[in-house]
């Protein structure tokens, strides 16, 4: 049914002319409707996602060194979620606490927070750079007729 109210609601907002067209997509949460703002959660799914970060927040500051069941189990926010905030960087394990949750995604270390250990995120980047600066357009390539842009419609008339 929800998509057949889709269908509806998409032929109305791109069947009209002169108007802007409004893109509108399904919250990934609870599949309602809503304006396309760059988001997968539509804004009462977000706001209710701010409040549980909120929550393990404040209960972390309280109770610092928690482990995830814990503060999972009194704040009411699922699991997955609280590691979901780990991996964002969102939030950290405690220093003195042991990492049996989170590691590296390239080389298996355990880390605090994130998703790559400090060597890994430099080395990444010392890659990129050298990927970026490979490619890069040699400055002697420009100006060639070849090079340039033209508008279609002038260039055919020449």
């Amino acid at each position: 049914m929800s998509t057949y109210i889709e269908t509806i609601i998409k032929d109305i907002l791109f069947s009209t002319q002169g108007v802007k067209k409004m893109n509108i997509k399904n919250c990934r949460k609870c599949n309602r409707i809503f304006a396309d703002d760059g988001f997968d959660l539509c804004p009462l799914c977000r706001t209710e996602n701010v409040e549980e970060f909120k929550l393990v927040k404040e209960y972390l500051y309280e109770h610092p060194g928690a482990d995830i069941q814990t503060v999972s189990e009194e704040t009411g926010v699922d699991t997955r979620k609280i590691l979901k905030y780990l991996r964002e960087g969102r939030l950290e394990i405690a220093e003195n606490s042991p990492n049996l949750i989170l590691d590296c995604e390239r080389c298996g270390k355990p880390i605090k927070t994130g998703r790559f250990c400090e060597k890994c995120i430099a080395e990444m980047q010392r890659e990129f750079k050298s990927v970026i600066k490979a490619s890069s357009v040699p400055k002697a390539n420009l100006g060639k007729d070849s090079d340039r842009m033209y508008i279609a419609d002038r260039r055919r008339n020449k």
